[in-house]
């Protein structure tokens, strides 16, 4: 008998850079097309796909969205997660209305205290998931 050794090997996620050089080789666009389709600076992109921090967080929840809707053929769960974020749920006109109308029935100080902890969970979603 043969003696076959087995190794599993862990694969590392793909990261934001990764993600995007494969999104351009999917579909055969440069940087600035990328740009131009998502709303962003060309040099925001490039930022990006060179690794390069800058002050901010990272890209912004609504540029990765747009990314999925611009190239369909990555999900907004992978974009995400190839960006370090846990993926948004979706929010419905209806629940939008009803959230809007709750809110309006609370006094400043809860809408205060409402919002400054909206914006806390929001930015705990920079964080990898």
């Amino acid at each position: 008998m043969h003696s076959c050794t087995v190794t599993t090997e862990k694969r590392r996620p793909e990261d934001f850079a990764q993600l995007l050089a494969r999104l351009k080789s999917t579909y055969g666009v440069s940087e600035s097309q990328v740009a131009r389709a998502i709303g962003a600076a060309p040099a925001t992109v490039n930022a990006w796909v060179n690794r390069k921090r800058g002050t901010g967080r990272g890209p912004h929840p609504d540029k990765l969205r747009a990314l999925a809707a611009a190239y369909p053929k990555f999900t907004e769960r992978e974009i995400f997660e190839a960006a370090g974020r846990k993926t948004p749920g979706p929010l419905s006109p209806d629940a939008e209305e009803r959230i809007l109308e709750m809110f309006r029935g609370l006094t400043k100080e809860q809408q205060e205290l409402a919002e400054t902890t909206i914006r806390a969970w929001r930015d705990s979603n920079y964080s990898p998931s």
